[in-house]
């Protein structure tokens, strides 16, 4: 059985000269296991690949999405499959560990799985670094001159991304991610108490639908665009970044080396561009 997203939660509440108990709604966030199995000197080999705090849900999406923003994966056709685990005690499925097999002919380094991933702002690896990391990895070619979307199209996206957020209304605690096409159709949401982990779960939703590479599509998201997020948006091959908050400089900098359009500020009718411009169409 899935575990609910939301829980509740008795709070006392202090407004002007009243207060009160009443019930509230909390962002469930729990950890997830995410193991890699694969073929290593003619024999399988399962490892624990990652250990993420994540709003439960969407799992599996996550999952593959994760591996194929952190370049472990290239494509829907190297996953043999995405399962839950099974407990040594019981015998029953875990929810909160997935087991992700990689068909025998795609090629591993186990060696990765003793790298840090590029996850927190504190991960101590400098700029030049992470992205000379990235540009030995086999990144999708992102389109130069496409796709084109009209600035109004751009200045209504935090709108519709944040009338989608239901898990949001009820606990104003949750990032999201949205994908968009050109006309500004919302073409996929996800929520999670991380924003990486939102983007995951929206890139490997795409990946099983195996709709990857994104050059035709713009993806927005809540609060602030990060090298992380960057990174993620650069591997699912999406050519346009838009975030509610402004981006950090490495992000910038990330961006532009990789020839993205990376916004900022989009809200309230307004936004920065900080490369890419060529993609915005001013009216």
């Amino acid at each position: 059985m899935a575990r609910a997203a939301t829980q509740f939660a008795r709070v006392q509440r202090v407004e002007a000269d009243q207060c009160g108990f009443r019930r509230d709604f909390l962002a469930v966030e729990e950890p997830l296991e995410i193991r890699l199995k694969f073929q290593s000197q003619g024999k399988m080999v399962e490892q624990s690949l990652s250990i993420t705090m994540r709003t439960p849900g969407h799992d599996t999406e996550l999952a593959a999405g994760f591996l194929l923003t952190e370049g472990i994966i290239q494509s829907h056709g190297d996953l043999a499959s995405i399962r839950p685990a099974k407990t040594l005690r019981a015998k029953q499925e875990s929810c909160n560990t997935l087991v992700v097999e990689l068909n025998p002919g795609v090629k591993f380094d186990p060696a990765k799985l003793t790298r840090h991933f590029y996850t927190t702002s504190s991960c101590g690896v400098c700029g030049k670094a992470s992205l000379e990391a990235l540009r030995m990895q086999q990144c999708p070619l992102i389109p130069k001159d496409r796709p084109l979307v009209g600035d109004d199209v751009i200045r209504h996206l935090a709108g519709k991304l944040r009338r989608e957020q239901s898990v949001f209304d009820k606990t104003g605690g949750l990032h999201a991610a949205g994908l968009f096409d050109v006309d500004g159709q919302l073409m996929g949401l996800y929520e999670d108490v991380g924003r990486h982990n939102a983007v995951d779960k929206l890139i490997g939703h795409q990946l099983l639908d195996q709709r990857i590479p994104l050059n035709e599509y713009l993806m927005m998201v809540s609060g602030r665009s990060s090298f992380e997020i960057v990174q993620k948006a650069m591997m699912a091959g999406i050519p346009m970044l838009a975030a509610v908050s402004a981006p950090s400089s490495l992000a910038v900098d990330l961006a532009r080396q990789f020839g993205m359009t990376l916004m900022g500020f989009v809200r309230e009718g307004r936004f920065n561009i900080y490369t890419g411009e060529h993609r915005v169409q001013l009216s």
